[in-house]
């Protein structure tokens, strides 16, 4: 009993120290949370305010992200629209342009088909005849940002003294051409194409807008290789395109697009060698090691690291990202239709196309490989509009490719749809949106973060 009293002090002073002790430990906890040293030990990071925390960091393709920050922009989207890598949108951490919605804009287009006159005729969708005219109407708005509309003064005033180029086939064509319509109410520009490109020069800030024809973005022939004939193209696929490379240097922005050529019958090569094809069978039995899709991405990798290697490239290189076409029922050839369609899809009822995706998937792959090799003090951005695009069915011209007044715009009596374009964009429409992201790209460029509307 006569140790009983020591028992019950040790106690109390045990209890006493636990209480000092747990008082200690919370008020250095909520001075300096754990979970900000923990994230700070594992992403190298000591402002977790300053993360884009939405952010997929388990899909992110490991890449220096000091020099090419990443936001959301290609993760599983909407109605499950699915990539395995993010983007580099070329805006700040929280502003993502590429996932959002349509809304109807009653305030209409910019131009229209009759006061645009470098609009190629197949995407004059109203002049051509195309009954509705909604498609016009719908416009772009991102969930986090403001997309302004397009202002072609600011765009010219930015671009003072600069030369722009579109580098790829007829979709970038079209891209090209709305942006002329767009320019063309604020200055009719003077035509200085030559045979090898397009070019269009607005003299009141000295700005060039170029196109050059390159449908793989890789060297082609079609001069006979091996026991591949006359005719058949061959791609080198470690070989970037020279028709536009010569002239890079020359440029200050270039939009990089491709992807629809890769479903044309073409040989693969890597290194001189047949490794691939499409639509084209060799005469002896011989191992595919490289698919239409697969080359379509080492195309993107080889054009891109060309550029970002190049000593004498010191620009900015947008890529667009792959633009969905809509042939429901089969493909250009045999009987695919977007006949009918008027509006959007609506969110939640988008069907997947694998396709697409594949190759959105692939392309951007190409592009962040080709960012691990970046050797000049050119940029490269990201402009990634594959999903908001694939809602977007009504955009085409559909049957309504030509002004003559007995074309067929229905179907036959045996069910099968007339020909049509469901790849293109009708003008004025949907491709318009290309240029007020585009415009959106270059200002955080060359103006930084302050207001396009200013």
């Amino acid at each position: 009993m006569s140790n009983h009293p020591r028992t019950l002090s040790s106690i109390t002073l045990s209890i006493g120290l636990l209480a000092v002790f747990i008082t200690v430990a919370s008020w250095i906890l909520l001075s300096y949370p754990i979970g900000s040293v923990v994230w700070n030990y594992f992403y190298g990071v000591e402002n977790t305010g300053e993360l884009d925390l939405p952010v997929n960091l388990e899909a992110q393709v490991q890449t220096d992200e000091s020099k090419f920050p990443k936001s959301e922009g290609a993760g599983k989207g909407k109605d499950g629209a699915k990539s395995n890598v993010t983007v580099d949108s070329g805006n700040p951490p929280k502003c993502d342009l590429y996932h959002g919605e349509w809304f109807y804009d009653p305030g209409g287009p910019l131009y229209t088909g009759s006061t645009c006159p470098v609009l190629t005729q197949m995407q004059n969708c109203q002049l051509n005849g195309r009954p509705d005219k909604e498609y016009e109407n719908w416009r772009w708005k991102p969930s986090e940002c403001e997309l302004p509309r397009f202002n072609a003064a600011k765009f010219l005033e930015l671009m003072r003294g600069k030369t722009l180029a579109f580098v790829g086939d007829s979709v970038a064509r079209n891209h090209m051409e709305s942006l002329v319509c767009l320019l063309w109410k604020e200055e009719a520009p003077k035509n200085r194409g030559n045979r090898h490109m397009h070019r269009w020069y607005f003299r009141s800030k000295s700005v060039m807008i170029v196109r050059i024809w390159s449908s793989w973005l890789v060297h082609s022939t079609s001069e006979p290789f091996s026991n591949v004939p006359m005719g058949v193209a061959k791609l080198h696929l470690d070989v970037p395109d020279e028709t536009f490379m010569q002239y890079i240097p020359n440029f200050d922005v270039v939009v990089l697009s491709s992807g629809h050529w890769f479903a044309k019958q073409s040989v693969y090569l890597l290194n001189n060698e047949i490794v691939g094809w499409q639509l084209w069978s060799p005469p002896q039995p011989q191992e595919m090691k490289v698919n239409n899709v697969d080359a379509f991405g080492i195309s993107v990798e080889t054009s891109l690291t060309a550029m970002v290697t190049h000593p004498n490239y010191t620009g900015l290189t947008i890529v667009r990202t792959y633009s969905p076409d809509h042939y429901e029922g089969g493909a250009w050839n045999t009987g695919g239709s977007c006949t009918g369609k008027e509006k959007p899809v609506l969110p939640g009822q988008l069907v997947q196309n694998e396709l697409t995706n594949i190759m959105h998937e692939k392309q951007v792959t190409g592009f962040y490989q080709a960012i691990k090799k970046q050797e000049n003090r050119s940029k490269l951005k990201l402009m990634d509009i594959t999903e908001a695009f694939s809602y977007r069915h009504d955009g085409h011209p559909g049957p309504y490719r030509s002004p003559d007044p007995n074309k067929m715009t229905q179907r036959g009596p045996d069910g099968r749809p007339p020909p049509q374009d469901c790849l293109h964009w009708c003008m004025p429409g949907p491709v318009d949106t290309w240029n007020e992201l585009m415009l959106e790209i270059i200002r955080l460029e060359f103006e930084g973060s302050q207001n396009l509307a200013s």
